[in-house]
């Protein structure tokens, strides 16, 4: 019950007392009233100018990577807390080293970090942890429940902060034996370090008909104006472009189900190649059917070479989840009108429907360069001109290393 509501009954018990002439009486009613008042007032203004944060040492991470973390509480103001209780919704999978600090939660794969300090006034102090990344993904912490109240412990005030943080564990990069890749050119045949192509958003101007010269490449206005086939000239461009295409889909069907294991292991190979990309010199780039995790849209970064497109190819790749946006090969089409067209497309799927197979003889005939990267069971139909590498997905070798990691930890 709130303290205000025993206010009236103290009044009538203090006039009373001053009728009838009972100072034990009016002194008591008049001393509770007091009190009352006073733990009212201590209870409204107890979180005012309380601040709960939290410091990860990093914020993103890889499997199995220590974190150290530090949480801070400050009392900004003059009226100190004898008791202070936090309770912090946290990852399991981004949880502490010890399970065991975290408290029990009504939500699945989460606990709580339970801290309870007494603070003076204006005073600050932290409490330190190690967190232990386990799982890839995008993972929200918080938003933590503060609770106090007065000194006197008689009534207690909880308030939500609304600052919440975000931990990144990012997907395992894979060592490229375990994907057995041609050793002469594991992505693929490549004419030199720097490809010379012509980019058709930037027309130079038209000369004569040769042979092998396609069809869409005629210039028609020139054509009628000269009496003979003309056909037109771009710009050459310089440009090392890869964009990988990942196909979240587990089974035909998107609609059918997930299999996490297999799930995992093609986004590893996806960061594997956009980390291998970028250590080649590449500009890197990558689309997926997949949604993101706080998002509801499928994933679409652009290529680029910057010092920090690594970093942002991984953190997108984390937050991929089993959710399919659209069909891979519906998703493929509406794509390329905006993928760079000298790129380079590695194609990552573990299925290989004849659906999927010939959307990609669609993409080819309009002078795209693809490399099919197939973890199915079967392997794909062959596509002429085409690299199709079929790397089968072995369930028993992802356990027996995750039981070797997992060993290796506990040592």
């Amino acid at each position: 019950m709130s303290p205000e509501r025993w206010l009236p009954f103290l009044g009538i018990v203090f006039l009373f007392g001053a009728i009838a002439r009972i100072p034990h009486l009016t002194t008591f009613s008049a001393a509770l009233a007091v009190l009352l008042v006073i733990t009212s007032w201590w209870r409204r203004h107890s979180l005012d100018g309380v601040n709960y944060r939290r410091r990860p040492y990093y914020r993103r991470a890889f499997p199995g990577e220590h974190v150290p973390l530090q949480v801070e509480v400050e009392n900004k103001k003059p009226l100190p807390l004898s008791w202070l209780r936090i309770e912090d919704p946290w990852p399991l999978a981004v949880g502490p080293e010890d399970d065991a600090i975290l408290a029990p939660s009504h939500l699945p794969e989460r606990g709580l970090l339970t801290n309870v300090f007494s603070l003076r006034w204006f005073e600050k102090t932290s409490r330190s942890y190690t967190l232990l990344f386990r799982k890839r993904g995008l993972y929200k912490v918080g938003p933590a429940t503060l609770q106090s109240g007065d000194v006197f412990g008689m009534y207690e005030l909880s308030r939500k902060d609304e600052q919440a943080e975000y931990l990144t564990v990012f997907p395992e990069i894979l060592p490229l034996e375990r994907l057995d890749l041609p050793a002469e050119d594991p992505f693929g045949d490549r004419r030199s370090r720097r490809r010379i192509f012509e980019d058709p958003n930037q027309p130079m101007g038209v000369r004569e008909y040769r042979p092998e010269d396609g069809f869409r490449r005629i210039h028609w206005p020139a054509t009628a104006r000269t009496g003979q086939l003309q056909v037109k000239v771009f710009q050459p461009t310089s440009a090392q472009v890869a964009m990988i295409c990942l196909n979240t889909s587990t089974f035909d069907k998107h609609w059918e189900g997930v299999y996490p294991e297999l799930l995992e292991h093609l986004v590893s190979v996806a960061a594997t190649f956009a980390d291998r990309y970028i250590q080649d010199g590449y500009q890197v780039g990558l689309i997926s059917n997949g949604c993101l995790a706080h998002a509801d849209r499928p994933l679409n970064i652009p290529p680029g070479r910057s010092p920090n497109q690594l970093g942002a190819l991984l953190e997108a790749l984390a937050g991929i989840t089993p959710m399919v946006m659209t069909p891979f090969e519906q998703f493929l089409i509406h794509e390329m009108p905006r993928v760079h067209y000298g790129a380079s497309l590695l194609v990552i799927s573990a299925v290989t429907p004849p659906v999927l197979m010939e959307t990609l003889v669609r993409l080819k005939r309009h002078n795209r360069k693809i490399t099919l990267l197939s973890l199915a069971e079967e392997p794909p139909m062959e596509i002429p001109g085409m690299e199709i590498l079929h790397r089968p997905f072995q369930e028993q070798d992802e356990v027996r290393k995750s039981s070797s990691r997992g060993m290796s930890n506990e040592r």
